[in-house]
């Protein structure tokens, strides 16, 4: 289906098929709002993309009758999560403890993850998937968003919709296009992503090795290691002077038991970078249009919470906005300032604190470490005592895999009696 002219105006046009987008298109469409979801991509094969599908995300996931089809999906689970120093190896997250139905973190590519998505939106009437549509700005009648311009292999496209949502990443168009300006946060660090073989003997898991000057994360997706290799921020350049063998020496030393395997990383070609950003616009919104996700909030790899997040906007976004879209359908009413605020007001609490966390871990952990030339790097005392007890352990892993306000698509908004603002159960 490719919207032009012609065709009805959407509910919704969402820009960005990544979790949060396909999320709230497969939301929105099962109330039967009329959701547009664009993809500018054949498909969803990205190399390393977020994957870490954490505890709340698997309930919600549950709660929309896609548990057993998750369950389908080439995933691996993990239930600990430490660190190795100079002077020992610290557990600091233990999600077996959690009290929720699935008490483990889930890895699974994102693009199967997405396409399965996507399979149960197609059983959607309402719903529309549309790829290889890059967007390339916003459609307004005034001051207000009316939907997007997107380029095709048949050419310009035109997406008419009620309400836009920009869930389109990082380096979002949407926002761009609305001119909402970012607060932005100091990272100390990018990351390197590569993989590595993958034994039996090796065990599984996810850890991290912390060594001078440098830290390596495991994680564990059966065949392989995927592999965070930290450095310095901007370092990506100096690291490629240094040459590929000087790469693969570093990470012998962090993971000696991987020093016959680091071969597998056989050129630059198989190793790519993140460079790492903490952001998160002021206003979420404008007139007919609104951010949700990484558009909205740029997270740190710090506890792999990103993708969550995401989802949990998603989640909070349909949740509120579906009894506006539903009194506006037929017409060309976008919901109100006040709905779209009620979004931002939800979700900036848990942002906030998620981002000021990842903030304390950099300043604590990350940047010491970078900076930490030859000397031997053991753990700040934060990390000690976090070892040393069960119920920090415990509080830690419900922090990072349930989250500081987990969503239910069930709640329902319920409108404030003054000030003209929404109030959300």
């Amino acid at each position: 289906m490719t919207p032009d002219a012609a065709d009805p105006v959407f509910d919704v046009c969402v820009v960005g098929a990544g979790p949060a987008g396909m999320m709230l298109g497969l939301l929105l469409a099962r109330d039967g709002l009329r959701t547009c979801v664009l993809e500018k991509h054949a498909d969803f094969l990205r190399d390393f993309r977020g994957d870490t599908v954490h505890p709340s995300t698997l309930d919600l996931l549950d709660s929309i009758g896609l548990g057993e089809r998750v369950r389908d999906l080439p995933g691996r689970r993990v239930t600990e999560l430490s660190f190795t120093f100079a002077d020992g190896t610290y557990q600091i997250a233990d999600f077996s403890r959690l009290r929720v139905r699935h008490p483990y973190v889930y890895f699974v590519p994102q693009w199967d993850l997405l396409e399965m998505l996507a399979r149960a939106g197609a059983d959607l009437p309402a719903f529309t998937l549309l790829r290889e549509h890059e967007v390339t700005g916003l459609v307004r009648d005034g001051d207000r968003v009316v939907g997007v311009e997107a380029r095709t292999a048949q050419g310009r496209r035109i997406v008419r919709a009620r309400l836009t949502v920009g869930a389109d990443g990082r380096g979002s168009v949407v926002r761009a296009s609305l001119g909402l300006p970012l607060r932005r946060f100091g990272a100390p660090m990018d990351v390197l992503w590569f993989r590595l073989p993958r034994r039996a003997s090796d065990g599984d898991g996810l850890g991290g090795l912390v060594g001078p000057g440098r830290m390596l994360i495991r994680i564990d997706r059966g065949s392989y290691w995927q592999a965070a290799y930290l450095i310095r921020k901007n370092g990506f350049e100096a690291v490629r002077a240094q040459g590929l063998d000087r790469l693969r020496q570093n990470v012998a030393t962090l993971a000696p038991e991987l020093a016959d395997r680091v071969d597998g990383i056989r050129s630059w070609e198989d190793v790519r970078l993140l460079t790492v950003q903490i952001n998160r616009v002021r206003r979420w919104h404008a007139p007919g249009a609104l951010l949700v996700g990484d558009a909205a909030h740029a997270m740190s790899p710090v506890g792999g919470v990103g993708i969550n997040l995401a989802i949990q906007d998603a989640v909070a976004a349909a949740r509120i906005l579906r009894a506006p879209l539903r009194t506006g359908q037929g017409t060309a009413t976008a919901p109100s300032a006040r709905y779209l605020a009620a979004v931002q007001r939800r979700r900036t609490p848990p942002t906030v604190l998620t981002q000021l966390a990842q903030r304390a871990v950099q300043r604590g952990l990350l940047r010491p470490t970078l900076e930490a030339g030859g000397r031997p790097v053991t753990p700040p005392l934060p990390v000690r005592l976090i070892a040393r007890l069960p119920a920090a352990q415990h509080a830690l892993a419900h922090a990072v895999g349930v989250g500081l306000r987990p969503e239910s698509p069930g709640q329902q908004p319920r409108p404030a009696r003054s000030r003209g603002t929404v109030a959300v159960e």
